[in-house]
């Protein structure tokens, strides 16, 4: 085989793997927002208190950002991945048993800790396995399988949780998680020669996570990803609730509803990589900007639906073209910081972008209980906005700072 095709079957393999790995990640987080309206009747809860169910995931997610960004540069992304994924589904089948409130927010707190090992893990291991020119590419198709996870959790979970309840709904998925696991652990490949994936920069010997908190940029786009995912995890967590309870629609049909615009969104996402990879590689905000400006105002029109139909169609018109912009924020430190930083610097952009899965279900739970649902989405527009407003004041460069250390 030549080295051009081993370098793309590398890049291939590990795409498909990684993506593969997001799906299950994203149909486990889905469950609990599928089956919040019978465990909150179940355990007795308000809105409040199931948007803390919720959050109790977000926050060890939150916290475990950084810390698994730099074991994925000092230890490696390949055995992190996998203990990230054999010990979240440990985590999610131990859900299925929880006798009460109390101990459902410790295996929650559990289960995300076990999960925020594995997204700075796989941003490595895409850096170790790609070329720069195909990072793009391969980026978008990472972050688009998280929203088709997010879309499929609830073809997939709403009807197993109608027909086998909702402890046993994430027993069955726990053993899909462990399958998916050992295939991971097998077939990915080993990382390509350095010279492949950044020819221009030098190996470090020794790498903390300091280092990538030092350039502003990574910062930005933390920041950045904070507004822009408040979208993802409110739409995930609170409009299976709303269709239920608001619309009056049956939990498989909110569930089919709820599906049509994340799995749009992952489309969004692909062709936002492409668009990335084509012409706007150099100037992100280019893009971004424009996408999410155009979001935010759909997400009003959405608000002002008067139908279920209407609110469906006008959420997945928002959340396309949302999805056009993942990849210039959350990509853009991807494509400038060397390899040998990659697991830090995206675990801090991450940790901007959890902050939302804390914050998101938490606000708008109050908001919903307080001034109604209506509140609560508008509260995802002005976020939208928000991160428009940050990438329209931030300049795409080389991140120098991090290059000199490590060089």
């Amino acid at each position: 085989m030549s080295p051009d095709n081993t370098v793309r079957r590398t890049g291939r393999t590990t795409v498909a793997l990684l993506a593969g790995v997001y799906i299950i990640d994203y149909i486990d987080r889905v469950m609990i927002a599928i089956a919040l309206p019978l465990i909150g009747a179940e355990f007795g809860l308000s809105h409040t208190g199931q948007g803390l169910v919720v959050s109790a995931f977000a926050i060890a997610y939150l916290l475990g950002q950084l810390p698994g960004g730099l074991l994925a540069d000092r230890a490696g992304a390949r055995p992190l991945l996998v203990v990230s994924l054999l010990a979240w589904s440990v985590f999610t089948a131990a859900t299925g048993l929880a006798p009460g409130l109390v101990v459902l927010l410790v295996l929650r707190a559990l289960f995300g800790l076990a999960q925020a090992l594995f997204p700075a893990a796989s941003f490595k291991a895409l850096a170790e396995r790609t070329t720069r020119e195909a990072r793009s590419r391969a980026a978008g198709l990472i972050l688009a399988s998280n929203n088709v996870g997010a879309g499929l959790g609830p073809l997939v979970v709403a009807p197993l949780v109608v027909l086998a309840g909702w402890r046993h709904t994430f027993w069955i998925v726990a053993a899909a998680g462990l399958v998916v696991g050992l295939a991971l652990w097998k077939l990915l490949p080993p990382p390509l020669p350095r010279e492949l994936t950044e020819p221009d920069d030098a190996p470090a010997a020794s790498v903390g996570v300091s280092v990538a908190l030092r350039d502003g940029l990574v910062l930005r786009c933390a920041l950045m990803f904070a507004c822009y995912n408040m979208l993802n995890y409110g739409m995930i967590t609170w409009v299976p609730s709303y269709l239920v309870e608001a619309k009056g629609m049956s939990l498989v049909s909110a569930g089919v509803s709820s599906a049509i615009p994340l799995l749009v969104n992952a489309v969004g996402v692909i062709v936002g990589g492409w668009l990335m990879s084509r012409w706007f590689d150099r100037s992100a905000r280019r893009l971004v900007v424009p996408a999410l400006v155009v979001s935010a105002v759909l997400l009003v029109l959405m608000l002002r639906a008067g139908s279920t139909t209407a609110f469906t169609t006008w959420q997945t018109l928002a959340m396309f073209v949302n999805g056009l912009a993942a990849i210039g924020i959350v990509g853009l430190p991807l494509r400038v910081l060397p390899r040998a930083v990659v697991g830090s610097g995206m675990g801090a952009v991450n940790t901007g972008g959890q902050l939302a899965g804390v914050l998101a279900p938490l606000v708008m739970g109050w908001l919903a209980d307080r001034l109604g649902f209506g509140a609560a989405f508008g509260f995802l527009a002005a976020t939208t906005l928000a991160a428009a407003l940050i990438s329209l004041v931030t300049r795409q460069r080389q991140a120098r700072q991090v290059k000199e250390a490590v060089s």
